[in-house]
């Protein structure tokens, strides 16, 4: 492993990565120990997702103790993310363990504690009975069999079987056309959010998000510690994006409930636009769920999920996540490896630039978006080789990563907590470096880290960002475009030889 030096940063080229798009990696059974959370890294992964629906508390402990001593070793921030379960609404159990329901009958849900059969079966939610009106949808077991309410009321939910099948005990039940009276934070959630909180996680997922004020529960709960991030996966949720935007540090867009809930064709235009209004707010967003699905059990990806992954890139998707396949799968290592080509080779493709480019990111009226967008202007008319970051809060790379730039960014910052949130950020490379204290400093750091991490030779050009006066978060209001010379390059040469 390389070894931290002298200044707090990794050596040059150890985990620099040649791409923007980040990508997140479950750990799980098939890869939460040291040495494969290790490979995982060094294969490309950037942060990592704990599942809180899977596992105890004890195990979730062991997880990230062992994600932070790899990061010590490494030299490089990684982030952690929990994701919380949420709410699981489930029938009850059924004589026998199962029965069949034909197509076309009719099948009740009602909150009879007794065993069901191929007629009714207990409900166990009677927040459901007030909500639920003919016409709308009851999915089961993740959509295998469909309902369609005919008839609501306190006691009983009279359905006909629109697709019928199989059906077992305490499957799982969608219901896509009503906003369900249910917070998005069980008692379970609240416990495994305290835990988060309580070992370090740099971001909390919150499932079953429906409405704003399920977001700032959430962020009421955390105290201030960590970062939110919102998944898209109901429905209602579309209704009322902007104001969940507004609220959360972070969207991911959940295709596994939201592909339930919704027709499959639906799913797509949905995603880029959900892409788009996160990626215009300037907050990072995420793609997940089903993305080298038959990578559990094979080596290779189908064709499908290349193109799947592939567009996920082109629509300028800060991350794109990795569940089972890291998680449970058979060929964690190779799932990584083969996402890291994938968006290697599409941010490689001449015409990537006009297709990520193709959201309208318009400025806020402030002075550090103005410098932003001027930075991004620079790189499309000068040789830039790269943007050096001076932030303590993360917001100057945020601004900097919605614009898209064709340049990497190299952001140094003083907290580490913020270098681990930036690991989810497109095209932010975060180092965890002492704060500087005036201009001439900050040309100086900035050239050296720049060298040391690869973002330019002798004679490249770079767009730094800063705030002055130094180390006030939030003042960004100064660019400054500087050249390393050849006595810069000798210098650090010699630096890197003792």
């Amino acid at each position: 492993m390389a070894k931290i030096d002298q200044h707090g940063a990794a050596p040059k080229g150890a985990m620099t990565r040649g791409r923007k798009v980040k990508i997140l990696a479950t750990l799980g059974p098939a890869s939460r120990s040291p040495e494969m959370i290790e490979k995982l890294l060094r294969a490309g992964a950037d942060a990592f997702r704990v599942n809180m629906s899977h596992g105890d508390h004890e195990t979730h402990a062991e997880t990230i103790a062992a994600i932070r001593a790899v990061e010590k070793a490494i030299g490089r921030p990684v982030g952690i993310l929990c994701d919380l379960q949420g709410p699981k609404l489930r029938v009850g159990q059924f004589a026998g363990g199962k029965a069949v329901i034909r197509h076309g009958s009719h099948f009740t849900l009602d909150r009879n504690p007794a065993p069901g059969d191929e007629t009714r079966v207990c409900l166990p939610h009677p927040e459901l009975f007030g909500v639920l009106e003919k016409g709308q949808r009851l999915l089961i077991d993740d959509g295998k069999l469909r309902l369609k309410v005919i008839r609501a009321s306190e006691d009983a939910i009279l359905c006909s079987a629109e697709v019928g099948g199989v059906i077992s005990d305490r499957k799982g039940v969608n219901v896509p056309d009503a906003v369900v009276p249910v917070p998005a934070l069980t008692e379970k959630d609240r416990r495994d959010l305290a835990f988060a909180v309580q070992h370090g996680a740099d971001w909390i997922a919150l499932s079953f998000v429906q409405r704003p004020e399920d977001v700032a529960e959430a962020r009421r709960l955390m105290g201030g510690y960590g970062a939110l991030m919102a998944k898209i996966e109901k429905p209602a949720a579309i209704d009322r994006l902007d104001e969940i935007i507004e609220l959360a540090d972070a969207i991911m867009v959940a295709r596994g409930d939201l592909g339930v809930e919704l027709n499959p064709e639906e799913v797509p235009p949905l995603q880029k636009m959900i892409v788009a209004a996160t990626r215009r707010s300037g907050k990072p967003v995420v793609v997940a769920t089903q993305m080298l699905e038959s990578m559990i059990e094979s080596p290779a990806p189908t064709r499908a999920e290349v193109s799947d992954v592939a567009n996920a890139v082109y629509d300028g998707a800060d991350a794109v996540m990795l569940s089972a396949e890291t998680a449970s799968g058979a060929w964690p290592v190779e799932a990584v490896t083969i996402m890291d080509r994938i968006a290697s080779q599409v941010e490689r493709d001449p015409g990537y630039r006009q297709q990520v480019s193709f959201a309208e990111v318009l400025p806020d009226h402030t002075t550090a978006d103005a410098l932003a967008q001027a930075c991004a202007s620079i790189i499309q008319t000068v040789a830039i080789s790269g943007v050096i970051v001076f932030t303590g809060s993360g917001s100057t790379a945020r601004r900097v990563a919605r614009e898209r730039p064709a340049a990497p960014m190299l952001v140094l910052t003083p907290s580490q907590k913020i270098a681990r949130r930036l690991a989810l950020l497109w095209g932010a490379h975060a180092v965890t470096t002492k704060d500087i204290g005036s201009f001439e400093e900050m040309i100086a750091k900035g050239k050296r880290m720049a060298l040391r991490h690869g973002f330019g030779v002798a004679g490249s050009k770079l767009v730094t960002l800063a705030g002055v006066p130094f180390g006030t978060p939030g003042s960004t209001n100064l660019l400054h475009v500087v050249t390393l010379t050849g006595d810069e390059l000798s210098r650090h040469a010699s630096q890197s030889a003792s």
